[in-house]
């Protein structure tokens, strides 16, 4: 079983993605942390460098070889199924679960770690608030042709994997 966790950053991708991994004793990957390793350069030293289109695509190289492994939890990046067929193409490969929140939720959760987060520096400026509401808003297209959508609103981990759990159990085994 391959099961692609997506969402906007601070959803809890990452989070959710290394105890799910656990309970269904399945290898997990964090795309953004593969990323890294693969290419020796810190995503956001990355955008500084090349932007984001060179990024993406090199991205979706990297998620396009994890189709290959049969059985896996991968933690993608927010913006992964809204690029370059993605969400078209994990949909197809594996079981899609989009971690809905907030975007106050979001915002509360990002602000932390915002130096790791190339896109949350750009839009750093106004009415950040704003500025995720509009961005999740715009994303939220992609998030929303998840095979499963949860809401991810509770900070309370094995609620969401409870949750997570019974829906992957209504799925036939071969999908």
């Amino acid at each position: 079983m391959k099961i692609f966790l997506i969402g906007y950053m601070g959803s809890g991708k990452s989070t959710i993605g290394r105890e799910l991994s656990s309970q269904l004793n399945l290898p997990w990957i964090d795309l953004d942390d593969e990323f890294e390793l693969r290419y020796k350069i810190s995503i956001t030293n990355f955008f500084h460098k090349y932007g984001e289109i060179a990024f993406r695509e090199l991205e979706h190289k990297l998620l396009v070889d994890f189709f290959l492994v049969p059985d896996l939890v991968i933690s993608t990046g927010g913006g992964t199924p809204c690029f370059l067929g993605n969400m078209e193409l994990m949909n197809n490969n594996g079981i899609t679960i989009y971690l809905s929140a907030s975007p106050e939720l979001l915002l509360s959760r990002i602000e932390s770690s915002s130096r790791k987060r190339p896109l949350f520096q750009l839009m750093n400026n106004g009415n950040i608030s704003q500025n995720i509401f509009t961005h999740l808003s715009s994303r939220e297209y992609y998030y929303n042709q998840s095979k499963i959508i949860i809401d991810a609103q509770n900070p309370e981990i094995k609620g969401i994997i409870t949750q997570i759990l019974k829906h992957l159990e209504s799925i036939p085994a071969n999908k």
